[in-house]
């Protein structure tokens, strides 16, 4: 019977190397149950949080010009921090009323930020599909690679895959696009 090597795996709360215990929980992500119970327990609260902000950001009238800090946070779904640097750094006037107030204008954000509404019905960015042309004149075989780049076959098909580089086989000869493999062997 063949014997399977288990490999060590990150777990992804505490970040200790583990082995897991079986082929089964080959693809665990917790070396413990004490770290996947954290890490379900952090992702409630984070979930609550979320809650929290999106129901103090309705709370907000829309014609209320000057905000505080938390509200532009709730509304512009901002961190306190950024908001902060923008401000020291003068890319955002403020406004301080004493040594804990601080408020900013809400077309000021505006400029800067999509509110949280605004992002919730904006649609994902889809990345754009590349369109190459692959006839010979537009693209190199791999033996012209090997001499203009002085790479192995091996190295090389490796980064055609490790990149999603097409490629095109006709008769003996593998044509890649001139362009992908310039740009990814220009250094």
């Amino acid at each position: 019977m063949k014997e399977t090597i288990l490999k060590p795996r990150k777990c992804a709360e505490c970040g200790t190397l583990f082995v897991p215990r079986s082929v089964l929980s080959s693809n665990a992500f917790y070396c413990c149950t004490a770290c996947k119970r954290a890490a379900a327990h952090r992702k409630e609260r984070e979930r609550v949080i979320e809650q929290q902000r999106e129901a103090f950001a309705t709370l907000v009238p829309d014609t209320q010009e000057y905000l505080s800090i938390a509200q532009a946070t709730a509304i512009f779904n901002v961190s306190k921090r950024a908001l902060y640097t923008r401000i020291q750094t003068g890319q955002i006037p403020a406004v301080r009323i004493s040594r804990n107030k601080t408020r900013v204008k809400r077309s000021d954000l505006a400029a800067l930020y999509p509110t949280r509404k605004e992002q919730k019905n904006a649609e994902p960015l889809k990345p754009k599909a590349k369109l190459y042309r692959l006839e010979p004149e537009d693209c190199y075989s791999i033996g012209e690679i090997n001499e203009k780049f002085h790479m192995g076959d091996t190295t090389i098909y490796t980064n055609i895959r490790k990149y999603h580089i097409p490629m095109r086989q006709i008769g003996r000869f593998v044509y890649v696009p001139k362009s992908e493999i310039d740009e990814l062997f220009k250094s």
